[in-house]
């Protein structure tokens, strides 16, 4: 995945970020650089097929122009990351997680992507409990490929499962077959992963109670420490959206999603996983993942890659997407940002109160206005907020609130 966040239309727009120029890190933003804790996303755009429903940059051909093919494409990430070393400057950043998203990152050798990873070591200076993250397609990993990751400094893998049934993965156009997520997930631990992750979609057209339940108890039968869930959205522009438009497929049923996501959170819960985040579960804290609760709390990130996007210190820039023209950016010594926006305090705020909520650890109600925090006050009435932590001074939503997330969010924000 990207790693992608509402850009608000209040923020002020200012130039891109260039190697040359250092200035363009305000002081607010280098001061923040040793207190808050910062991360590297690494976006790999490759993909062997587009999925249905997919609206990531990411890309079928292996041919892209030059720099942009697969084979080369280690060398001009690493390119960026010289970059980032390089405007960062002398101070770096202490880097506390790297995820490697896409795309399908498992389709470059494995070497390539452990290539990638020493090269972070060698810029940077890297915490010694450092959790590295690789997304991967189940049929793009065998246990040579696990093996050289985990070699190479790869701690935790999370695996694009979606579905157990059959003709689920076949309308998302998914490849793999059934059984071969928890397969891999078996794999991932063999090479000696730590934590290991499947992703699931809920409501897809054509899937039935029975065919959520054996998703779970496939997920459930695998070696794995953390689960991510998330509802069928249909996205504008993609094939599923054609689809849906010309009647073929119906669109996803809320009602549907909202049984899907309570069969979820029971049978996850029963097994020892807790929510943590509104689509994540974890059998303990140390199995979550830190990279995303990373992004959760607004912390500093670089992300590499094109499209990616970065934030340091209210600074936030994205780059130009499309593969050759980020290849050509860094291969004239340039920076790859297509813009960036200099965030305000307010605009801050209220990222903090849109992503606090979803957590299960809560939001301080004083991050809320005085009118947030009366509707704070009707939610725990109206069952979405847990009284207990509201009268310690925590916003947490109720199972009733997680259904409801993106509502109470926008009434309290």
């Amino acid at each position: 995945m990207t790693t992608t966040l509402p850009l608000l239309g209040a923020a002020r727009a200012v130039p891109p970020v260039l190697p040359a120029d250092l200035s363009m890190l305000p002081a607010s933003a280098r001061d923040s650089l040793a207190t808050t804790p910062f991360g590297l996303y690494v976006h790999v755009p490759f993909c062997a097929t587009r999925c249905g429903y997919c609206d990531f940059n990411t890309y079928t051909s292996d041919e892209l122009g030059p720099g942009a093919t697969r084979s080369e494409y280690a060398a001009t990430a690493i390119a960026e990351l010289r970059l980032a070393a390089d405007v960062l400057g002398p101070d770096r950043p202490t880097v506390q997680t790297v995820f490697v998203g896409g795309g399908t990152p498992t389709l470059l050798p494995a070497a390539d992507l452990t290539a990638v990873l020493a090269e972070v070591h060698e810029l940077f200076p890297v915490a010694a409990d450092v959790e590295v993250t690789t997304e991967a397609n189940p049929e793009s990993v065998t246990p040579a490929s696990l093996d050289t990751l985990r070699a190479g400094g790869f701690t935790r893998i999370s695996l694009g499962m979606q579905s157990a049934a059959e003709h689920v993965l076949a309308v998302l156009d998914r490849r793999h077959t059934p059984g071969r997520a928890a397969q891999a997930a078996r794999e991932a631990r063999a090479a000696g992963f730590e934590h290991v992750n499947l992703d699931l979609i809920y409501g897809a057209p054509g899937e039935t109670d029975a065919d959520w339940a054996a998703s779970l108890a496939a997920v459930l039968d695998a070696p794995v420490d953390h689960v991510s869930a998330y509802a069928l959205i249909v996205e504008q522009g993609t094939r599923l959206a054609r689809r849906v438009a010309r009647g073929e497929l119906p669109m996803p049923d809320d009602d549907v999603l909202a049984d899907r996501y309570e069969a979820a959170d029971r049978v996850l819960a029963g097994a020892g996983l807790g929510w943590y985040e509104v689509s994540n579960w974890a059998r303990d804290r140390a199995a979550r993942c830190r990279h995303n609760e990373l992004y959760w709390a607004n912390a500093n990130w670089w992300g590499i890659g094109p499209g990616a996007h970065s934030h340091v210190g209210g600074l936030r820039w994205w780059n130009v997407k499309h593969p050759a023209a980020y290849a050509d950016r860094l291969a004239a010594g340039l920076s790859p940002a297509a813009d960036a926006e200099q965030l305000t305090a307010e605009d801050q705020a209220l990222e903090r109160v849109m992503l606090g909520l979803r957590l299960r650890d809560g939001l301080p109600l004083g991050a809320l206005s005085e009118a947030g925090r009366l509707r704070a006050a009707e939610s725990v009435v109206r069952g979405l907020l847990e009284p207990e932590p509201h009268a310690a001074g925590l916003a947490v939503l109720t199972d009733r609130g997680r259904l409801l997330a993106d509502a109470v969010i926008r009434d309290l924000s």
